[in-house]
């Protein structure tokens, strides 16, 4: 049995690999080890456990590692003790491959403790263009990793331009769009099954989702951003699904320009939620009018929707796209008249872009079938 250690540090990384922690644990050849770690703990920013408790997905390991979410400092230092203590869980637990996903700021620990230590590297989502730092650690780990499973086919090629070579890149599509596929309708209260605080405006009409996240380049920024947001919003008037940020450098400011918007304006239709589990938050997105922020949701799984994205800032430039996004400044205005063009519009019809629904068996069939020697070089397949 090859035993494939996969590393979770966030919320959003969850979604992304959910169905290849499901293809790893059903195939016959791999041994699932599940490290859980920063942000993926803490509550406000999306607890994963009672999620992996709920699919009977084991979990090897907690690593409580997240300071200050404001501070860049913090930033480091939560990475540096990631590394630490994932090099300590791979030396008692010997994994023969680790797997890291994307590219927020402290999955790049994952790799430095495992190429360090000598164990062979997957990335997955490797070769994507976005505009803040980012870019620097997904690059990074795509120069530290040893396999590499790609969402499109102009990231794979964008990684071999790097010099990787063909046969260690493979372009597998992006595991969120597997769950896309395999949803099936669910009739679920939101309000009722996961509380929140704000109104609790009707959804059987028209209503607007929001998910935005500092931009980590833009730190000071970051209130005044998301106050452009909420004043576009207010001025639309529509009832508004709001989800809280990431935990990055910028989170505080964001953080604080909702709560004293909300407090100023209490007779708004907003409501905010910490998290929803992926089916239900498909289900919330599918039946929305239109998706509203700086999420990667609205540039992947709303395409493979077709709902509409009102994509703000900088945060996705250079991502692949599909006709359901439009782009506009952090402005109010510009806002304003981005998603009344996307409601003039409606629904796009669904594309593929990223990947057609079976990303997470791919890639589960990669690690075990893709040979390795001394635990370090890749062979050739």
């Amino acid at each position: 049995m090859r035993k494939i250690c996969v590393v979770i540090t966030a919320r959003a990384s969850y979604s992304r690999i959910k169905t290849v922690l499901q293809a790893i644990q059903a195939h016959p050849q791999l041994d699932l080890q599940i490290v859980v770690a920063g942000s993926a703990l803490i509550s406000k920013f999306g607890n994963i456990l009672p999620q992996l408790e709920a699919e009977n997905l084991p979990v090897s390991a907690i690593i409580s590692n997240l300071l200050d979410t404001e501070s860049s400092t913090a930033s480091a230092k939560t990475t540096g003790l990631a590394i630490i203590e994932l090099a300590t869980f791979f030396a008692n637990h010997r994994p023969d491959v680790v797997v890291t996903v994307a590219d927020r700021f402290e999955t790049i620990a994952t790799a430095i403790a495992a190429i360090n230590m000598n164990i062979p590297l997957a990335h997955i989502q490797g070769g994507e263009v976005t505009g803040n730092i980012d870019d620097r650690i997904r690059n990074s780990i795509s120069q530290l990793a040893d396999l590499h499973f790609t969402a499109t086919r102009q990231a794979r090629t964008r990684l071999m331009g790097m010099g990787l070579p063909a046969q260690k890149v493979y372009c597998t599509g992006c595991p969120s769009i597997d769950l896309v596929r395999q949803h099936r309708h669910i009739d679920f209260d939101p309000y009722k099954m996961y509380g929140g605080i704000g109104a609790r405006p009707d959804l059987n009409k028209p209503y607007l989702v929001v998910l935005q996240h500092p931009v980590t380049t833009e730190i000071i920024h970051s209130k005044w951003q998301i106050v452009c947001t909420l004043r576009a919003l207010a001025t639309l008037g529509m009832p508004v699904v709001w989800f809280w940020p990431n935990a990055d450098p910028g989170t505080d400011g964001t953080a604080q320009g909702i709560r004293a918007f909300r407090e100023a304006n209490p007779g708004l239709p907003f409501h905010y939620f910490k998290h929803m589990e992926s089916d239900h938050f498909i289900q919330l997105l599918k039946n929305s009018a239109c998706l509203v922020g700086n999420s990667s949701v609205g540039i992947r799984e709303c395409s493979a929707l077709g709902v509409p994205a009102v994509n703000i800032g900088s945060r996705q430039r250079g991502r692949e796209r599909g006709s359901n996004v439009v782009d506009c400044i952090p402005d109010a205005d510009a806002i304003v008249a981005a998603v009344k063009q996307q409601l003039a519009h409606g629904h796009y019809p669904p594309v593929a872009i990223y990947g057609d629904g079976d990303a997470g068996v791919r890639i589960a069939d990669r690690l075990a079938t893709v040979p390795f020697i001394l635990k370090k070089h890749l062979l050739p397949s």
